[in-house]
């Protein structure tokens, strides 16, 4: 068997590095040496220059290296209904415009050019993984693969037709013959994805309960969004959702639970000893006056809190920043409480916590020798970043996506200098326009 010939090292210099290791510090003149698709060492940087003499340099002089941010929660072909509907209440925003607008237009190709679109976003923002959810997974598939990035990718079901699929049947064998085709995709994670308690029956859900079971994947469920949910839930079934998927067998640590915004005591203990992860979506939530997560509980009982976006159709921009801030601030201002969710814990949710929820912890979320090495540069030189006393903080409550300039993922480099080297941005905003001048004409 031939031995296999080392890859060239580059050396990424930065004036910060965080690794994101619990409880680790921030990192000053280390450098983070790149070898393949994996991280080779992190080290001081005069060692690291001596190690790897011969290795590229990619000097970051003004700059704070942290791990790929993992968005666990969007829908990223609503891209292309980013501001169609604003200001209304989850269930009108539904019946009344996403669901009529997604019958009429969603295609395989529109999932395409809209995942595409989430994916140069994702990538400017400096999100090296999207969690989805949604319609068409050859399509997200395909737009990941294309743009370099990382999907979580849905096996998606609704007990509803859809211009997708006619019935949770359809919708199942649509989904597997994707993973099928797929399988094996380095750059690609699959869950097998209930929409929600208030779409999907007791039958579709235990099927895909055994579905994840028998493929080894995670659960991707909206959960709790709602008083209205509930309510309805306890109209129809008798007990609350969380109570409904408990008895279906259904709460583990492969179900990734998105929103929770209105939970009980008794439920965050039942959720925190049986190791669900919770999607916390702070913008979405208060944009569609849904409530918030009571965060500071979820933290006490121990709870894998991570974070997400929604979709641009409910939260408009898929920034992980505002999102890192928002949970930050949000928890901190419902409780009264400054110490509940600090600058580093928010970072966390977007990261290491993340990567738990996905099922990747062992090569994703943290900057470690030989785990893949997606890694993000945000400078800290602007007039409006400085100074910098501590820059964990700085990333939480002053640095924005604008500020991210180099994004590397199995590194891989996908922004160079604010600029996407893997998606053609300029043709894709011609495909997009054209798509939304079919829709404004057919509306």
């Amino acid at each position: 068997m031939t031995a296999q010939a080392p890859q060239a090292v580059k050396l990424l210099l930065p004036r910060w590095l965080i690794t994101m290791t619990p409880g680790s510090p921030v990192l000053e003149q280390h450098a983070l040496a790149v070898e393949g698709d994996r991280i080779a060492a992190v080290l001081p940087r005069e060692e690291a220059l001596q190690r790897y003499a011969q290795a590229e340099r990619v000097e970051l002089p003004h700059h704070v290296l942290i791990p790929g941010l993992i968005n666990a929660h969007t829908h990223s072909a609503m891209s292309l209904l980013r501001g169609v509907a604003d200001d209304l209440a989850l269930m009108d925003w539904l019946n009344n415009h996403i669901w009529p607008l997604e019958r009429q237009w969603v295609s395989e190709d529109w999932v395409y050019q809209g995942s595409l679109l989430s994916a140069a976003e994702a990538i400017r923002g400096g999100v090296t993984y999207l969690n989805d959810m949604y319609f068409f997974p050859t399509a997200m598939a395909r737009a990941a693969v294309d743009s370099g990035l990382r999907a979580g990718v849905s096996i998606n079901v609704i007990d509803f037709p859809t211009g997708y699929a006619a019935n949770a049947q359809d919708y199942i064998q649509k989904g597997l013959a994707a993973y099928e085709q797929f399988k094996g995709e380095s750059l690609l994670d699959w869950t097998s994805a209930p929409h929600a308690p208030y779409t999907v029956s007791d039958e579709t859900f235990t099927q895909l309960r055994e579905l994840a079971e028998k493929y080894d994947l995670q659960v991707h469920c909206h959960i709790h969004e709602t008083q209205d949910e509930i309510d309805g839930s306890v109209k129809q079934y008798g007990v609350r959702p969380l109570e409904r998927l408990d008895k279906l067998g259904l709460l583990n640590e492969r179900m990734i639970a998105v929103h929770m915004v209105h939970l009980s005591p008794q439920e965050i203990e039942l959720i925190a000893r049986k190791g669900v992860h919770l999607v916390h979506n702070p913008s979405s939530n208060l944009k569609l006056a849904s409530g918030i997560a009571p965060v500071k509980a979820l933290e006490a009982a121990g709870v894998n809190t991570v974070l997400g976006t929604d979709g641009a159709a409910s939260n408009n921009r898929q920034d992980m920043f505002t999102e890192i801030r928002a949970a930050a601030l949000l928890a901190k201002g419902s409780t009264g409480d400054p110490l509940t969710v600090s600058a580093r814990t928010a970072l966390e949710m977007a990261t290491v916590r993340a990567a738990k929820a996905m099922g990747r912890a062992h090569d994703l979320g943290t900057l470690e020798p030989g785990k893949q090495a997606d890694v993000v540069a945000v400078s800290l030189e602007a007039l409006e970043c400085q100074p910098v006393y501590h820059a964990d903080a700085q990333l939480a409550y002053v640095a924005g996506r604008e500020h991210v300039t180099d994004v590397w993922v199995a590194g891989r480099q996908l922004l160079k200098n604010r600029t996407n080297t893997s998606i053609d941005t300029g043709a894709l905003m011609g495909r997009v326009q054209d798509i939304v001048a079919k829709m404004r004409a057919g509306r």
